[in-house]
């Protein structure tokens, strides 16, 4: 079966962001090594080197070839085990991201967000998201990772339609806040 789309496109006060959700039938702090202990971020995503209680590490994916660079990744946040903000990259191009865990009834929820530079063209980001979390979930599982073909180009046109969507529906607003006056 090809995986389906999850992400959904939410507005804060600093931006668009594409958010999208896992469970796992698994504890909070079980999960919470995917993202803080580089051995087991190196089963889905990438690697990392550094100390997080400095706030500065680097990061260099595992899953983009030879041509993957090691990136600079601010810590803004971090309140083991439930939620993670980092900067990835360089100001002013870097991508600002989350990852909030809440733990219920044996089951923990993973929500992660990357606020998007321009929602017209970023498609291939929500689409980068889904595979990365699925790839997530596999190595949790102890399941074979899922391959890219699978996800792109499948998924791009659902993206770009919510992304063009609400591009469209924030340009509608901005126009009509102008016209009454409501800007500045």
């Amino acid at each position: 079966m090809m995986p389906q789309p999850t992400g959904r496109l939410v507005r804060k006060d600093d931006g668009v962001y594409v958010v999208l959700d896992r469970i796992f039938k698994a504890p909070i702090e079980e999960v919470w090594t995917y993202f803080s202990r580089s051995p087991r971020l190196a089963e889905w995503i990438g690697e990392y080197t550094g100390t997080g209680s400095t706030g500065a590490v680097k990061f260099r994916m595992n899953a983009e070839g030879d041509e993957a660079e090691w990136q600079n990744v601010a810590v803004m946040l971090c309140d083991a085990p439930h939620r993670l903000h980092v900067d990835v990259g360089k100001a002013p191009d870097s991508l600002v991201m989350f990852v909030h865990l809440t733990e219920a009834s044996g089951h923990t929820t993973v929500t992660f967000g990357q606020r998007l530079r321009a929602i017209g063209t970023s498609a291939d980001y929500c689409i980068g998201w889904d595979y990365y979390l699925d790839r997530l979930v596999a190595a949790h599982n102890g399941k074979p990772l899922p391959k890219w073909d699978d996800y792109y180009p499948a998924m791009r046109e659902h993206y770009e339609t919510l992304c063009r969507e609400l591009d469209h529906d924030i340009r509608v607003e901005h126009q009509t806040a102008q016209r009454n006056g409501t800007t500045g």
